[in-house]
């Protein structure tokens, strides 16, 4: 019987993290901040000290719309990192943490899979360094100072109604999204509608992963709106004179932390949004740390194209000057066969048909990042032993006629040495000149942005909207916010706001139902569809299957 991931990981030899450190970056002991054996976090004054010196080369990892199949793009990150250095090259990995939420949930670990690995698995798909916990708490801190503020006389003149900052917590609670808190009586604060989101959909995260500094950090805390005044002026959390206190809260989470692969490379891990409720990329700090200790950084961007990527390239490059020489787009027959209509339990059997007919999903986001984003593109096809001969023919053929190259990588099942044709790939691409575009420009107004990312990359028709939330994007545009990007909250497995629409959906219309303004992070939230920030534990969640042995070890993470 194969082994579990969790198995794997268990049986990997893993070097001393102060060792890993010193022999393949360079970095001494006193810049670490060890967390154990294996894990560590890279000081801040480290970090500040690598400024000026040159930079590798950015490979972003991305895929197609994701099924239930399964596509392997973190996976396909650690194997395409492993190989790089198979092949000796320099390269980092620069990775997301596992948000509790998933991992209990759907997912049941986030760290890889099969000899594609980042490791201590158990301790990073669980508390990890704390960099969670660390943001939820400053969350919540600003969400406690709120209601203790009105309490006390509310000399700010917050309005109860517009008080549009919610708290959060790191697991899936459906039941928590709608809430009223202040019952109790006067003692208890006042009675108003309040709701939870998950951690990694919090501001405070996006903060902590956009920004470059300590200083940086505790002004975008400043920055955040929390409510409005009963004469409709913002309340931050500056007036609360709280943004203090949560820097104190995220200092040590501020910085990166370093793990390492199954074949043990060095990896960053840091910075955990889903970029279907939020930008859905790790921190800026660890990508540039990463982009400044190797020739060739791997990094992956949350979900699909159109979301993952789309939001790394508009918000995070934007943002932070940063430009991919190269993406990855991962992809699997048994997804794309899902794309065209068939059901899981007949994936493993041919069907060229049904193959063809899902391949326009992968077209689509190959158009996307070559002609919208106008970068250079590989096709990485994770290997099942179901798929058949005829069907990576057809695959091959009909994305080597759009002029992208095609590999199929068996990193999982073979590690670093199963993916060094993408690598040299990858090496390949990354010497081809390119010029990073976005999906719109910075000064056009907040509306024409959600329309042009609507048309350009989901195929839609157009946008739609209430009243109401025309009149608040509106408000958010004569505010001074219009230049900021948008965060297009929407379903992850779909073009469209659909989430049965799978393929290559068009002349869609995206109904945007609610806007927040994060301007700390520094970008508007459209939320589009019937999608959730606080999302909710399925029929038979991952938690069911996990347990101790009576020797303490997990089991069923993976």
């Amino acid at each position: 019987m194969p082994l579990s991931d969790i198995e794997i990981a268990r049986r990997a030899t893993l070097r001393r993290i102060g060792e890993l450190a010193r022999d393949r970056l360079g970095i001494d002991d006193e810049h670490l901040v060890p967390y154990g054996h294996y894990k560590a976090k890279l000081s801040l004054p480290y970090i500040e000290s690598l400024a000026g010196r040159p930079e590798g080369k950015l490979v972003l990892v991305t895929a197609i719309s994701p099924t239930p199949a399964g596509e392997g793009k973190t996976t396909t990150t650690v194997g395409l990192g492993d190989a790089l250095n198979h092949i000796g090259k320099k390269a980092v990995i620069a990775l997301r943490e596992p948000s509790l939420g998933p991992v209990f949930g759907m997912k049941g670990g986030a760290t890889g899979g099969g000899l594609a690995q980042v490791v201590p698995m158990d301790d990073i798909n669980l508390h990890f360094t704390g960099d969670f916990h660390a943001i939820g708490l400053a969350n919540n801190l600003l969400a406690a100072a709120i209601d203790n503020h009105i309490h006390h006389g509310n000399a700010l003149d917050i309005d109860p109604r517009r008080v549009s900052w919610r708290r959060v917590m790191d697991m899936n609670d459906r039941a928590l999204r709608k809430i009223t808190v202040g019952l109790g009586g006067p003692a208890n604060g006042y009675p108003r509608e309040d709701g939870f989101d998950i951690v990694v959909a919090s501001e405070v995260m996006a903060i902590l992963c956009l920004a470059t500094s300590l200083a940086d950090l505790k002004q975008r805390l400043g920055r955040i709106v929390v409510a409005e005044t009963r004469e409709r002026r913002p309340v931050r959390a500056s007036d609360l004179k709280v943004q203090g206190a949560m820097a104190v809260l995220l200092r040590d989470a501020l910085a990166p932390n370093l793990v390492q692969t199954l074949e043990n490379n060095p990896a960053l891990l840091h910075g955990g949004p889903f970029a279907n409720i939020a930008h859905g990329c790790n921190s800026v700090l660890a990508t540039r740390t990463a982009l400044r200790l190797a020739d060739y950084v791997v990094t992956e961007a949350g979900f699909g194209a159109d979301l993952g990527a789309e939001k790394f390239i508009d918000i995070k490059c934007r943002k932070a000057g940063l430009a991919p020489a190269a993406a990855v787009v991962v992809a699997t027959v048994r997804a794309l066969k899902y794309h065209g209509g068939v059901e899981l339990p007949a994936l493993g059997h041919e069907n060229l048909d049904a193959l063809g007919r899902g391949l326009v999903n992968l077209e689509r986001h190959l158009h996307n990042l070559r002609a919208v984003f106008g970068l250079p593109c590989v096709v990485s096809l994770n290997h099942f032993a179901s798929d058949t001969e005829a069907e990576h023919a057809l695959l091959r053929d009909r994305i080597g006629a759009l002029g992208v190259p095609v590999h199929t990588a068996r990193h999982w099942a073979e590690g670093g040495r199963g993916a060094t044709a993408l690598a040299h790939e990858v090496v390949r691409l990354c010497g081809q000149r390119s010029v990073l575009r976005f999906a719109y420009d910075e000064a056009d107004p907040l509306w024409d942005k959600l329309h042009q990312l609507a048309t350009r990359t989901y195929g839609a028709a157009g946008v739609s909207a209430s009243a109401a939330v025309r009149a608040q994007i509106e408000r958010l545009q004569q505010a001074g916010y219009g230049h900021l990007p948008i965060c297009v909250a929407k379903t992850q497995y779909s073009f469209s706001t659909d989430a049965t629409q799978r393929g290559a959906p068009s002349g869609h219309v995206v109904d945007v139902r609610e806007v927040r303004l994060a301007a700390g992070a520094e970008f508007i939230v459209m939320i589009c569809g019937d999608v959730m920030t606080m999302p909710g534990l399925p029929k038979v969640p991952s938690a069911e299957r996990m347990d101790l042995d009576a020797q303490g070890h997990i089991v069923g993470l993976a």
